[in-house]
């Protein structure tokens, strides 16, 4: 038995094992990709902190991988995305059938299951570029050869694929915050929500018999604090917070302003029909024509808004929040103009908790030092 439910992201009811049960406030994270260096941070205070015992070896909640050719694991997108067949919009419908409305006989939505192999590369394809460099090439800004780094969690959506797939009712998603979490008591191993997550960020752990995922940081979500892969982020690129029902919108929220207001955060392969809570900021320097496929038919907007997000003291300054703090933002309020204001982040009790220059500062210093009796390369 199915139900109609309705997907916002793809902007029209859709087939789904279970009714329609938002929480009161949906745990999101929005990553700014253009600022990501790969540097790794992320998926190594992750793996650290949950997933660093015995038959844990190739199991990363958190990975940043190169695209377009990087996977973890292999293929996990274009397999799916291949099964799936043609994904048409009109405008921002999707006319094209979801993972759940392309049911193959006797299962509960289209999946696949990777081999042990795929898991023992994460870092494939790492740093390579869209096409071969010629020889004597240089660099200019706009360039036919491009990569991106896509930086990956479990996107605990709204209508979970993993919670569909799973015949004991293993996974759950918390009422109060949408966190999806996985009963490890109940789970015997099937891995029907490993070959159902299309982002394939549900795990087995074959030491244990027991699959594993992503756990939102909880304990430290729920004393309002923000994830670990936020918080040790060293390009300040991840945002953590609470989006409000998509039909009731705050416009002071930091989640909602961004992703339906300024609309330059958008969800990762919202053909799927899960409508993830994992929100990218897609990179500017790469053809729409792929990003588009990716991130849904907002991209060319997204991009426009961002490159010129100087011109809106609201959404730069929302921007200089990332990374500013490690708890968890409720609200945001610009005051001042660009070159002299600044940009607050605010709990849920109304106390501030951050505050940063719109625009940062520049100091010019004499090449020589005086007092110091040193001369210095750098004079900003």
């Amino acid at each position: 038995m199915t139900h109609k439910v309705y997907n916002w992201q793809i902007g029209r009811d859709m087939e789904y094992k279970y009714p329609a049960a938002r929480p009161k406030k949906q745990a999101t994270w929005i990553f700014d990709t253009n600022k990501c260096i790969a540097c790794q941070t992320c998926t190594l205070a992750c793996k650290n902190a949950w997933t660093s015992g015995r038959g844990q070896e190739t199991m990363f909640w958190n990975n940043v991988e190169t695209k377009p050719w990087g996977f973890y694991p292999i293929g996990w997108d274009v397999r799916i995305l291949e099964k799936l067949g043609p994904q048409r919009w009109d405008s921002d419908r999707y006319l094209g059938k979801t993972l759940f409305e392309s049911v193959p006989y006797g299962e509960e939505m289209l999946g696949w299951m990777p081999d042990e192999e795929d898991w023992a590369h994460p870092n494939l394809g790492e740093d390579e570029v869209s096409s071969q460099i010629a020889e004597k090439a240089v660099f200019s800004m706009i360039h036919s050869s491009w990569m991106f780094y896509l930086q990956r969690i479990c996107n605990h959506c709204t209508y979970p694929a993993c919670l569909a797939a799973c015949s004991r009712k293993v996974i759950y998603k918390r009422p109060e915050d949408g966190v999806v979490l996985l009963d490890q008591n109940r789970c015997r191993g099937y891995q029907e929500c490993v070959r159902g997550c299309p982002y394939k960020k549900s795990m087995f752990r074959p030491d244990t018999r027991k699959s594993e995922k992503c756990i939102a940081c909880y304990p430290a979500v729920d004393s309002g604090l923000q994830t670990q892969c936020n918080v040790t982020c060293i390009g300040r690129i991840r945002l953590f917070g609470f989006k409000s029902p998509w039909d009731r919108p705050r416009a002071d929220n930091p989640m909602d302003y961004l992703i339906h207001e300024a609309k330059v955060a958008l969800p990762l392969y919202p053909q799927f029909g899960l409508e993830p809570n994992v929100y990218y900021i897609p990179p500017i320097h790469v053809p729409t024509k792929f990003t588009r496929q990716m991130f849904g038919p907002g991209v060319d907007q997204a991009v426009e808004r961002y490159r010129n997000a100087m011109d809106d003291e609201r959404l730069v300054g929302l921007l200089m929040l990332f990374g500013a703090t490690d708890r968890t933002l409720d609200s945001f309020k610009v005051a001042g103009d660009r070159a002299t204001g600044h940009c607050a982040g605010y709990d849920a009790d109304g106390r501030e908790i951050v505050r940063v220059p719109i625009t940062e500062p520049t100091i010019l210093r004499n090449q020589y030092d005086e007092a110091f009796d040193v001369h210095r390369f750098s004079v900003t």
